[in-house]
């Protein structure tokens, strides 16, 4: 247990997988929490230093159990990557009330529960980092996103809080907009035409966890937005 810890929830195919990657290449052992047990033991054969989990983090019990078996296999997480999602999406009369609860408990609760799950081991140690990744659905409201961008703006806020409050303790933590379709088989087909230029790379998003982790305290970002070259904003 010598080796610094990360743990990344909504490992999938995309974002997920490429900040497990990253930080195992960077000497990490990666604890991976995903729902899906074939995804995740297809990640184990292929990354090493990558352990799998599976959880359901919209779940406090299934979360609260995870982290102990994290701690117990591998030690206490020094990063906190918090990359699951949960994005029902339609207007008000297209979605059932029930999908913002469950939006809310992957999106917002979840990393609550996970914050007060890994902040005290962090707060001993005097050092540990949390980053969120979100969208710009975090920082505005449109019609078919009703259900889903509220969640992430309070994500945003609660994550903001966090920093407010742990920050002066030696926690670093930051918020991710990203402002792109990500690449990934199911937007290639989704967005069939569109230049390799058009699409954010998940190991450039990786890349920039990874800076985020290593910045020097006296220069600690909160709010980061990334994009395409290309991109209008």
């Amino acid at each position: 247990m010598s080796k610094r810890v990360c743990l990344v929830t909504g490992v999938g195919p995309g974002t997920g997988a490429s900040m497990v990657r990253r930080f195992a290449e960077g000497g990490f052992e990666v604890a991976m929490l995903a729902r899906d047990p074939e995804r995740l033991a297809e990640l184990d054969s292929e990354i090493d230093g990558a352990s799998p989990f599976v959880c359901d983090v919209s779940d406090e019990a299934a979360i609260n159990e995870t982290l102990a078996k994290v701690k117990k296999d591998l030690g206490a997480p020094e990063v906190l990557i918090h990359n699951a999602v949960r994005g029902t999406r339609g207007g008000l009369f297209d979605v059932e009330p029930r999908d913002f609860e469950r939006n809310f408990q992957t999106n917002v609760m979840s990393l609550m529960h996970l914050a007060r799950g890994t902040i005290p081991d962090m707060l001993e140690a005097g050092k540990g980092s949390i980053i969120v990744t979100g969208n710009t659905a975090a920082r505005r409201g449109k019609p078919f996103f009703t259900v889903f961008a509220p969640t992430k703006a309070a994500q945003r806020i609660f994550a903001e809080a966090l920093a407010r409050e742990f920050g002066p303790q030696g926690i670093h933590v930051a918020f991710i907009v990203i402002d792109a379709v990500i690449d990934v088989p199911w937007t290639r087909e989704a967005f069939k035409g569109k230049p390799d230029d058009f699409y954010i790379k998940p190991s450039a998003i990786a890349d920039e966890a990874w800076h985020l982790v290593h910045q020097d305290k006296s220069c600690w970002s909160f709010d980061v937005d990334i994009r395409p070259f290309g991109e209008t904003w």
